[in-house]
């Protein structure tokens, strides 16, 4: 039982620290995920929706600790207790998504590991054995150096944690694992190889024959079948390949300009998802930077999902000189965790990132 406890001690702890410090590298996408789990459909709790982005530091930073108080022994029974009550929320959560296909993707390791629904519900499966094997065998997990010195190392972990997110939240993640990183071509990130994975269905179509209902399931062409048609699903038997940016479009009173702007030599983008949520600093920086890059001959255009009223507004409120375009507001989130924030393109090639609070190391 020692050996088993002792195994699954290093084995939680390593996850929880794992997994931690990738959510802490990135909270502010760790909150997005949050929002999507207190959004109807999913957990019915809107209420929590604004609160996402605290509860999400206080998650990650928990996280990291129980990492840390496990491997040193530290509070035990509060750890196992701790441990238990939070893989069980987890494991119902994620089989919960999983089996109703709420969220696709937990969020469980940030953008670096990404997993699926019952990939996420099958890990938590595990670990909730290893924390119950912690949980019954607590008495064989003793303290690893000085006592004394325990307390010490957590405080310094938790004020350690607290201000890598502070500082990541005041600019960007330190590692960047999305699909839209610097030096990464985002016209290429769009494309289909000729020979990747097709997707594959099944059609479960229904008919009424004779006054009774007939299934007649087929890979895609319509049935002959003498019988009034009634509906038809789609039943997905293997997903096909989908490029790392899928969802990226420059759009504005109905034409499409992505490849236009994404073929500029020098562009600065400034991303801003929300302008009604943007921070007025922030857009305050905007202005002074655009204005430096146009004199410089740069090409500057806007990215927002807000509305034409929402830009207009903010177009005259802080004197902007450039236009703004339509692109997803998951994308927007995606390229950036800032609102605003710049980005800087050569060709299509992200050159440069930066939070609306580096706007002034922006190279030009």
């Amino acid at each position: 039982m020692k050996i088993l406890v002792t195994f699954s001690r290093i084995f939680v702890a390593a996850l929880f620290l794992f997994s931690g410090f990738i959510k802490l590298n990135d909270p502010l996408g760790f909150s997005y995920k949050l929002q999507e789990y207190f959004g109807e459909g999913v957990l019915n709790l809107e209420f929590l929706i604004p609160y996402a982005l605290l509860i999400a530091v206080f998650l990650v930073i928990f996280e990291v600790v129980l990492g840390i108080t496990l491997i040193l022994g530290y509070l035990p029974k509060f750890t196992v207790w701790s441990l238990l009550l939070m893989i069980v929320f987890f494991t119902f959560l994620t089989f919960y998504s999983a089996y109703f296909n709420k969220v696709t993707d937990c969020g469980c390791f940030g953008d670096a590991l990404p997993l699926t629904p019952w990939e996420s519900f099958t890990k938590d499966v595990i670990l909730l054995i290893l924390i119950l094997i912690l949980f019954f065998g607590r008495r064989y997990i003793t303290p690893v150096g000085p006592i004394p010195t325990h307390k010490w190392i957590v405080f310094a972990s938790f004020t350690a944690c607290l201000g890598f997110a502070y500082y990541v939240l005041m600019h960007l993640p330190v590692f960047d694992f999305r699909a839209y990183k610097v030096g990464v071509n985002i016209e290429q990130g769009m494309q289909v190889p000729e020979n990747a994975p097709k997707p594959e269905f099944a059609y479960h179509w229904k008919f009424e024959v004779n006054g009774e209902e007939q299934i007649v399931t087929t890979s895609g062409d319509y049935p002959k079948v003498e019988g009034k048609f009634i509906s038809v699903d789609t039943e997905t038997l293997k997903e096909g390949y989908e490029p790392p940016i899928h969802d990226f479009s420059i759009e504005k009173d109905g034409g499409d300009y992505t490849s236009e702007f994404l073929s500029q030599d020098n562009l600065i983008v400034i991303v801003a998802y929300n302008l009604s949520k943007s921070e007025a600093e922030g857009l305050n920086a905007m202005k002074g930077i655009t204005d430096k890059a146009i004199a410089q001959g740069y090409e500057v255009i806007g990215l927002t999902a807000s509305t034409t009223k929402d830009i207009s507004e903010v177009k005259v409120k802080y004197d902007l000189n450039f236009e703004f375009y339509i692109t997803d507001e998951t994308a927007l989130k995606t390229i950036l965790r800032s609102n605003p924030g710049i980005v800087k393109l050569k060709k299509g090639t992200i050159v440069q990132k930066l939070h609306w609070n580096d706007a002034e190391k922006l190279s030009l």
